[in-house]
């Protein structure tokens, strides 16, 4: 069978450091080829070498053979290529509208129609209807996941490049990915899997290559690399795959922040219902849950970013206004938020240590000078040197952005930080780096109170407390060790299958819709 698409010798330099050196990758019709590594190794430059696209100044040499026609791409963060002004009917009839015009006229609407709708049926997104008439924005990470490869499928695409497509999803939603990639993979068309999760890599892939400073170190088939591995990175990467640094003591102190029952809307659509939530000092709590579920909007809402909702917040015993708006410094300063897409929290024309010493003077009130030296110290901590933090954030791997960001929050002197999926898109490596420092972190300062948003059940456990959502609802709350071993909700009890000390299959019998805390 002959390769639909092949890289030969590839090197790709910048400020002549090359990033990509000596890459050969063949893709055959129907299969799926893993490129995995640590971020920084140069799987996302190589896939989008497939596309044509290089990085900003790059010196590029070797050669790019790809299939007549568009290769489709899914991005890691896919609301970055959707038009958020635009309705999902009108994005996906754009690209339908060109392969229509041999029609006669009157039945080409039809024909659009038929074909849009056939699309996200490929895709499996259900309730067309709703999904057409919504923006990007109105859908979750998922969905937004599922409408782009709905226009790759479109466009007749016979080259899918899926840039860490598992990136943010819940584990069900993940089972769902791996299907629709390997059916996608069916139909004959070559995926090449951009991915740091090594489960989804060993389900899916015919091929794996590992890569590391830019050079494949081993490739192979994925039991064999798991099996037997033969060189030192990707035994690490296996490695690093499991277990996990506890985040939060044992005991904690003083309550920091509450709710009353939360009731938070997007537009006039109730999304998320809480009976109230409560925050200790010391205290990790693990939010996890679906994609659509409500994780992120109730963490926007106590940092203040989103303000529909009803809820009276305290911190630490006094009124908190709901709107960062009108939070005055120290409580701005008290309550800090690190994105889930780092780069995007950034601007790309500033260095990053000057972003990150920006929070102390402008929270803080720190002299500049004094504010850039505690910059400086906090992001050494976190494992950046000097001459990183002083580069601009597109000259940052993911992991490093990550660090920086997390940094930026520290500045701060935070009662309460809240990490949106912060480990999402990482490799093994700098997830369990990123966990420890987090662990470290909590160690050291008592008084603060961690929220780990997460659709990683493994990231979870390591927390103190497991909040579980389902569609807006508290399913199931408690000590983490608990949920874990005995799980009393049937999706918490699915969503925790596979895990080291989980049971091996859903509690049966009748199982109230919300378990209640166990005293927390």
């Amino acid at each position: 069978m002959g390769a639909v698409a092949e890289i030969s010798r590839l090197r790709v330099e910048i400020d002549g450091r090359a990033i990509v050196d000596g890459i050969d990758l063949r893709v055959l019709p129907g299969t799926i080829t893993a490129l995995v590594g640590a971020s920084g190794s140069g799987k996302t430059t190589t896939g989008l070498a497939l596309l044509g696209a290089y990085p900003d100044g790059a010196r590029v040499s070797g050669h790019v053979r790809v299939p007549d026609g568009p290769v489709g791409y899914i991005p890691q963060h896919p609301a970055a290529v959707l038009n958020p002004a635009r309705r999902i009917g009108a994005l996906l009839g754009d690209i339908a509208r060109t392969q229509v015009g041999h029609l006669p006229r009157r039945g080409r609407r039809a024909a659009v129609r038929e074909r849009v709708i056939g699309a996200l049926a490929q895709a499996r997104l259900p309730d067309a209807e709703t999904i057409l008439r919504r923006y990007p924005h109105q859908l979750s990470g998922g969905q937004q996941q599922r409408v782009v490869l709905a226009q790759a499928l479109l466009l007749g695409t016979k080259v899918l490049v899926a840039d860490e497509p598992t990136t943010g999803q819940d584990p069900l939603t993940k089972r769902g990915i791996v299907d629709r990639l390997a059916a996608v993979a069916r139909d004959g068309i070559a995926v090449v899997l951009l991915s740091h999760d090594l489960d989804v890599v060993r389900a899916l892939a015919d091929e794996v290559l590992v890569l590391r400073n830019g050079r494949v170190v081993e490739s192979g088939a994925p039991e064999r690399l798991r099996l037997a591995p033969r060189h030192p990175w990707t035994a690490e990467l296996l490695a690093s795959a499991s277990g996990g640094t506890p985040i939060g003591p044992a005991t904690t102190g003083d309550t920091v922040l509450t709710t009353g029952p939360l009731t938070a809307r997007h537009g006039r659509t109730a999304v998320l219902r809480l009976p109230g939530l409560t925050l200790r000092a010391g205290e990790c709590l693990a939010v996890v849950g679906r994609s659509g579920s409500g994780k992120t909007t109730l963490a926007r809402s106590l940092a203040g970013l989103h303000r529909h909702h009803d809820a009276d917040l305290l911190l630490d015993g006094l009124p908190l206004p709901r709107s960062l708006r009108d939070r005055t410094r120290r409580q701005l300063a008290a309550v800090q938020y690190v994105f889930q897409d780092a780069a995007a929290a950034f601007d790309e024309h500033r260095p990053v240590l000057h972003q990150v010493a920006r929070t102390a003077v402008r929270l803080r009130g720190t002299a500049e000078a004094a504010a850039l030296n505690e910059a400086l110290t906090t992001l050494a901590a976190l494992g950046l040197t000097e001459a990183v933090a002083r580069r601009r954030p597109g000259a940052l791997s993911g992991g490093e952005l990550q660090r920086a960001a997390l940094a930026r929050a520290l500045l701060a002197r935070p009662r309460v930080l809240i990490c949106d999926e912060i480990t999402s898109g990482l490799d093994t490596v700098t997830r369990q780096g990123l966990l420890d420092t987090l662990a470290g972190l909590m160690a050291d300062r008592r008084d603060l109170s961690l929220v780990l948003v997460t659709h990683d059940m493994s990231t979870a456990t390591t927390a103190s407390r497991i909040a579980v959502l389902e569609a807006g609802h508290l399913v199931e709350e408690g000590p983490a060790p608990r949920l874990l071993t005995a799980p009393r909700h049937p999706l918490t009890a699915r969503l925790t299958e596979g895990l080291a000390g989980a049971p091996a299959r859903v509690p049966e019998g009748r199982v109230p819709d919300v378990v209640r805390p166990d005293g927390c």
